[in-house]
């Protein structure tokens, strides 16, 4: 049996919403990651484009492209046998007309091993998203907060805070699901407005810096470990200071090198001694 076989599914994750259970979803990058959050039983693992951010380098998240997400998703498909994978479909790869957006949707399934992909709110969004769902390939959407739009840093920021600016993301909301998402990620929105978009739609909502009223709850893994400290949003909630514990683990290494303690006696290989004596003759004699 594949490991996509053991997967969650598009109606597990459909039927928790149902059964009143709250949904786990974390980010991933890598392999060792990865197997670590799908051992931990996290029912979602996403290859997000906060990639860019947190493993590359980069500023924003738009300046990410598809192959380096496909790359990074492979890598973390590798490690998940259990929790159903989603790609992050990178800027530029569906904005360009629902023919394109389907192509490229399409390579994070067939060549990444992705069982879904994630898309963020745009102007021309919906007929991208019905292409994709028609298509057959299971489809998150993603509204508020929509970090590949933002180019200045002072941006990003709470959306939806006056009336009118709610209504238009709730609504954003209800026709994504119209279009046939099955799940909607919620960012930086307001915690009321989060809880009449996940009471209003019959799918599952996955919130980040929406409040605990959603039917779910994603985090980029590097903030909840400590890894990342460029940016650090009111929503994260670090877990361990992973940052520092490696510090000072490399710290030692580097002392104990310098010091003559690293490689000790037990890190070293040896040879028998009259092998080693036979090779002292034979380099006498050269």
């Amino acid at each position: 049996m594949s490991n996509e076989l053991k997967r969650l599914s598009v109606e597990d994750i459909l039927n928790k919403k149902k059964n009143g259970q709250k949904i786990t979803v974390l980010t991933a990058y890598d392999y060792p990651l990865a197997s670590i959050i799908d051992k931990a039983g996290i029912d979602i693992i996403l290859v997000g484009d906060s990639l860019a951010n947190v493993v590359l380098g980069l500023e924003f998240t738009r300046e990410i492209g598809m192959e380096e997400m496909l790359h990074h998703s492979k890598a973390v498909n590798r490690g998940v046998q259990r929790a159903m994978l989603i790609g992050d479909m990178p800027y530029g790869s569906y904005h360009h007309g629902p023919a394109k957006a389907v192509k490229n949707a399409r390579r994070f399934l067939d060549e990444a091993g992705c069982n879904a992909v994630k898309i963020e709110w745009f102007p021309k969004c919906l007929s991208v998203a019905k292409a994709i769902v028609e298509a057959g390939i299971p489809l998150m959407g993603h509204v508020g907060l929509t970090p590949q739009a933002i180019k200045r840093l002072e941006d990003f920021k709470v959306q939806g805070k006056e009336a009118a600016a709610a209504r238009k993301i709730i609504q954003n909301a209800k026709n994504l699901e119209a279009a046939g998402c099955f799940s909607i990620v919620l960012e930086c929105i307001p915690d009321r407005i989060a809880e009449i978009i996940t009471q209003e739609l019959g799918i599952p909502t996955i919130g980040i810096g929406a409040g605990g009223n959603c039917d779910g709850q994603v985090l980029v893994s590097y903030d909840l470990l400590g890894l990342f400290d460029r940016h650090h949003p009111r929503f994260v909630k670090e877990y361990i200071d992973l940052k520092y514990m490696i510090f000072k683990a490399v710290t030692r290494y580097r002392e104990d090198v310098l010091e003559g303690k690293f490689p000790a006696r037990e890190h070293a290989f040896s040879i028998k001694e009259e092998e080693y004596r036979k090779l002292m003759a034979k380099e006498r004699k050269l």
